[in-house]
């Protein structure tokens, strides 16, 4: 096949920039490995020329967190009519607002945890931690609505104090200006990535899965078990050997096939396009294989130690292969029509 010139972005001015700079390197070396030309480029501000000038025939952003995944830099792309991989503006927008995503998922009828957002200044955190301990319930899950990889995440159980949610208020509102706080379901942490190929590339991997799909697949999915932390923090996604994954996980066939089936459908309800990957607790008190969807991440991580490209390898498909298909499906997609401007009327 044709060797493609790629440019991989990386980075810019997130909390999540280091991580977006190792997956590059991975994303990087796999597109090589694959026969393309590559060239990472750096979210900042000369981003804009170097991307306008580099001649380059896609895109494949890995870019984690503010500007580089809430549709910042997916309407820069739009603009330069570069085809991309990933999601577009309004569903990198949509997945990168928790609240506004819910509500999408809401609509679709997927299982989600009670809770509600609050933003920075309506009230205070005490008054705020009261409304949610009333509202919610007193196990909470506290979380800045627009970031990821769990930073300025805080989960409290029973017996939790109202000083204590405002303090996870307080950090939550560190690094963002709205937080969302949901019931905290106590259950097993699972992840599931969807793949969503170009009809013209199914039928050409060696994947049974892939070349029978209609659309978007779900990956095999992966329980995550991190038994130095207290939940799948910062620390246990990207320090080697901090957490254990089973993919796919010791969970009865038909709770397998629930989360997957959860997943497309997520997958689906943003408008999300190539590659996501939900995030779920599976049970809660009473109910051990009920099926809570947390969030979908439009460009999940590509680290050595990241979920998504250890699925896809369980799948059948080798990481070079697998961002292979990417660009070319991104590339055959091609870039967003233009419309031509209508003549005023004399």
């Amino acid at each position: 096949m044709t060797a493609l010139s790629v440019a991989v972005v990386q980075g810019g001015p997130s909390s999540e920039a280091n991580v977006s700079r190792a997956s590059a390197r991975t994303v990087g070396d796999a597109l090589v490995a694959s026969g393309h030309r590559v060239v990472r480029v750096e979210l900042d501000e000369s981003a804009g020329e170097v991307l306008r000038t580099g001649g380059f025939d896609v895109a494949f952003p890995i870019t984690h967190g503010a500007f580089g995944e809430d549709g910042c830099l997916q309407g820069l792309l739009e603009i330069l009519a570069i085809p991309y991989v990933g999601a577009n503006v309004l569903a990198s927008a949509l997945a990168m607002s928790k609240p506004m995503a819910k509500l999408a998922f809401a609509a679709a009828g997927l299982p989600l945890a009670k809770g509600r957002a609050f933003r920075r200044g309506e009230a205070t955190t005490t008054v705020l931690a009261e409304r949610a301990l009333a509202e919610i319930g007193p196990r909470l899950v506290v979380k800045p609505s627009a970031n990821g990889s769990a930073i300025g995440v805080a989960r409290l159980d029973e017996g939790a104090t109202v000083a204590d949610v405002a303090r996870a208020l307080d950090d939550a509102f560190a690094v963002g200006e709205e937080v969302l706080v949901e019931h905290f379901a106590k259950g097993r942490e699972v992840t599931c990535g969807v793949l969503d190929l170009h009809p013209d590339l199914r039928a050409a991997t060696n994947v049974p899965a892939l070349a029978a799909a209609a659309g978007p697949i779900a990956l095999p999915p992966t329980e995550i078990v991190a038994p130095e932390d207290a939940f799948y923090t910062y620390e246990a996604r990207y320090a080697k050997g901090r957490s254990r994954h089973a993919c796919p996980p010791d969970l009865p066939p038909e709770v397998i096939a629930r989360v997957q089936a959860v997943s497309v459908a997520a997958h689906r309800a943003l408008g999300v396009r190539d590659l996501c990957r939900a995030d779920f607790v599976v049970g809660d008190s009473g109910a051990p294989h009920a099926v809570t969807l947390l969030e979908v991440n439009t460009l999940p991580g590509f680290t050595d130690t990241s979920l998504y490209p250890e699925a896809a390898g369980v799948l059948g498909l080798a990481l070079p292969t697998l961002c292979d298909l990417l660009v070319r499906s991104a590339l055959l997609r091609g870039a967003t029509p233009r419309n031509v401007g209508k003549p005023l009327p004399a």
